[in-house]
């Protein structure tokens, strides 16, 4: 299995919890959250497919997904266009609200994109330098297992707010 193949297989994993997370979520529970200061469920799955749309286009010269296919007028956050999430306080991460369904449909197409970007690399472009404001500089193989990190504790982490929900029920 090539590293592509492999990182392929971890972000399929991501886009399956993510659909597990979202399936039959209402609109209150997507925006609960735990204490004033906690993430929500809508939140984290924003932030995760932001996080890994906006890396991978970068590595790779490409598009992001969130502008070129319209999506940041379709979710009509009030936020900056290019924002990811990262760093938002309390107040910001409040004003992520979308449905069960845009949530799923905007990281269907991120995922999309990242496969088919994956597809096309070959073992020798995982040791292309993609940041050089690191000592050492960030190898694309670096910064898509940091992108797939990202993910992978991020449903996490919505997944155990479900769970809270679900018990409380």
């Amino acid at each position: 299995m090539s590293g592509s193949d492999l990182l392929a297989d971890g972000f399929s994993r991501v886009h399956g919890i993510v659909h597990d997370v979202l399936d039959g979520l209402g609109d209150a529970a997507l925006v609960y959250r735990a204490d004033a200061a906690a993430n929500s469920i809508c939140w984290l799955i924003w932030h995760l497919t932001r996080v890994q749309d906006d890396h991978v286009a970068d590595a790779v010269g490409i598009p992001q997904v969130w502008l070129a296919g319209d999506w940041h007028r379709r979710f009509a956050l009030p936020l900056e266009p290019g924002d990811i999430g990262y760093g938002h306080n309390s107040d910001e991460v409040a004003t992520v609200i979308a449905s069960a369904d845009l949530l799923a449909d905007y990281h269907d197409a991120t995922y999309q994109q990242t496969v088919k970007v994956l597809q096309g690399l070959t073992d020798a472009d995982m040791e292309r330098v993609v940041d050089e404001r690191w000592d050492p500089p960030v190898t694309l193989s670096v910064r898509l297992v940091s992108v797939l990190a990202d993910d992978l504790e991020h449903i996490g982490q919505a997944a155990f707010i479900r769970g809270l929900i679900e018990r409380q029920a």
